[in-house]
Formats: structure tokens, C-alpha cells, sequence
């Protein structure tokens, strides 16, 4: 039977209609939005760049960026490392392994709304049960997300204790797909556990930690909801986050134009990021 030349797109078609309609739309209609100006009473206009000067001007949005990139730059190669070290961890048959594998992949099935309820619970400074333990430990009670020191570590600690079991899978995956003959080989030549994990693992794995590591920042910049329940930005703007900053701006403010233009900012800053992130990553001899 021979194929038409407009077959194949026949067969994405459907795909592409869905992406163009939940993915190109909507960042195009941010674009146009952040370019506007709504009034009080509620008529808009043509602002062009209005809302990105503003912003640019504004020390609130420099501290929210700020914030941002440091929760970025530690909880990424945190999650990752986690993800990693539990892989190895399930990667060997033996006793009771689905049970530790389900009990990882467990903090993935609840939602992050209802994490950051649960661990704002848990780590609530004057009856929570964690300084309750920590008391019983000899260790004084910590205040946690009441101090500007420590709330933006325990967002990085909750965000952390919910996706590392997420991000397990694929690297889990990506392990059980390295040929057992290669490490095999390498263990009969002499090579140790560490060697055997620097010099066939790692390179062997470039792929999936660089799959994980790209849609791990590309979520984490999205990060909004631990924040907004539990410090509501605070204290002292140390949990400030860029997607909290757009919340404020469309619902406390209602200024929408501002926070269109802050999601376009974000956009760049993904798009900046995961490009770096994809050209450290690459396998060499690739272009």
C-alpha cells in the first residue's frame, strides 16, 4: 500500500492539536496579556513593556527572583541525588524489596497541597511532633517555618521528601536497562563498587539523570502551593517565590498584566536554565 507524504501527520495530528491548544495558546496569551494594563474599572489597553519595567523597578520582585534561583540551585541536584541514592538502594533483588519500593513511591500519591498541610502540621513550632521528637532527643525546638533562617530549608526538605520518591522511578528504569554483562565483567576485572558506579554507572545513566534533572527544575520553578499554605511568602519574604509573587500580583492586587509578564519571566528563566542544563549534559560527540 502506498502511503501519502501527509499520512504521518495525519497521526499527529490530534497530538499536535492538543499542544498547540493547552501549551502554544496559553503561553501566547500570557505573552499578549503581560503586554496590557488593566484598570480599576476594568477597562485594559495596550501597555507594551509598562509591566516588565515595573517589575525590573520593584525590589520585591528582585527578592522573589533571588529566592527562586537559591531553591533552585539546591533543591535540584538535591532531589536528583536523592532519586539516585534510593535507586541504588532498590536496584538488587532482595527481601521485602517492593515494600521499600512502594514506601519510597508513597509521599507521590498525595498531592502537594496536601503535603505542605500535613508537614506545616508536622513541623508546627510550639505542638508539632517533630520538635516534640526532637525534644525527647535533648535537641531545643526549632522553629522552622516562623524563622527566616530555616523556612525556605524546610520547603526545600518537604518539596525534597515528596519528589525524590517520583524521580526514583526513572532513574530505577534507567539502571535496570544497564546490561548486566558490562557490570558483571567490570566486577571480574577487579573493579570495586565505586568504580564500577564512577566509570560504568554514571556515564551509562547520562541520559535519564539529565531527563530527571531537566523536568525536575522545570517543576520546582513552577513550585507555588508549600508558600502560599504554610509562610505565605514570609518570613521577611525569605520563602518569596516567583509563582507566589504571581498569585499576589493577580488575585491580591489584580493586577494581571504584572503577573502575566512575571509567568513570561519564568518561561525565559525555565527555558535559560533547562537549555545550560541540557548542554552540560550532553553526550559527547553530540550536536
Amino acid at each position: 500500500m502506498q502511503t501519502k507524504w501527509w499520512t504521518p501527520y495525519l497521526f499527529v495530528s490530534l497530538a499536535m492539536l492538543g499542544l498547540f491548544v493547552f501549551r502554544f495558546a496559553p503561553i501566547g496569551a500570557a505573552l499578549w496579556g503581560s503586554l496590557q494594563e488593566t484598570s480599576l474599572t476594568g477597562e485594559v489597553r495596550f501597555a507594551g513593556l509598562e509591566n516588565y519595567t515595573y517589575l525590573f523597578s520593584d525590589p520585591t520582585f528582585w527578592n522573589s527572583i533571588r529566592v527562586t534561583l537559591l531553591f533552585n540551585l539546591v533543591i535540584n541536584p538535591l532531589q536528583v541525588v536523592c532519586a539516585m541514592v534510593l535507586a541504588l538502594m532498590l536496584v538488587r533483588p532482595g527481601p521485602f524489596l517492593g515494600v521499600f519500593r512502594a514506601s519510597f513511591m508513597a509521599p507521590m500519591t498525595v498531592s502537594i497541597a496536601l503535603t505542605a498541610v500535613i508537614w506545616g502540621i508536622l513541623l508546627e513550632p510550639t505542638l508539632g511532633p517533630v520538635n516534640g521528637f526532637l525534644k525527647w532527643l535533648g535537641v531545643p525546638p526549632q522553629p522552622f517555618f516562623r524563622s527566616a533562617d530555616q523556612a525556605i530549608w524546610s520547603i526545600i526538605g518537604i518539596a525534597t521528601w515528596k519528589g525524590a520518591g517520583y524521580w526514583m522511578i526513572f532513574l530505577l528504569a534507567g539502571l535496570i536497562a544497564i546490561p548486566r554483562d558490562v557490570l558483571e565483567a567490570a566486577e571480574i576485572d577487579g573493579a570495586g563498587w565505586w568504580s564500577r558506579l564512577v566509570f560504568i554507572i554514571l556515564p551509562l545513566m547520562k541520559r535519564p539523570l539529565a531527563f530527571v534533572l531537566v523536568a525536575d527544575t522545570a517543576i520546582n520553578f513552577l513550585m507555588f502551593a508549600p508558600p502560599y499554605i504554610i509562610t505565605q511568602g514570609g518570613p521577611a519574604g525569605t520563602t518569596h517565590l516567583l509563582m507566589f509573587e504571581a498569585y499576589q500580583s493577580a488575585f491580591t492586587y489584580f493586577d494581571h498584566g504584572r503577573a502575566m509578564a512575571i509567568s513570561v519571566i519564568v518561561l525565559a528563566m525555565i527555558l535559560l536554565i533547562v537549555g545550560l542544563e541540557l548542554r552540560l549534559l550532553r553526550p559527547k560527540g553530540a550536536h
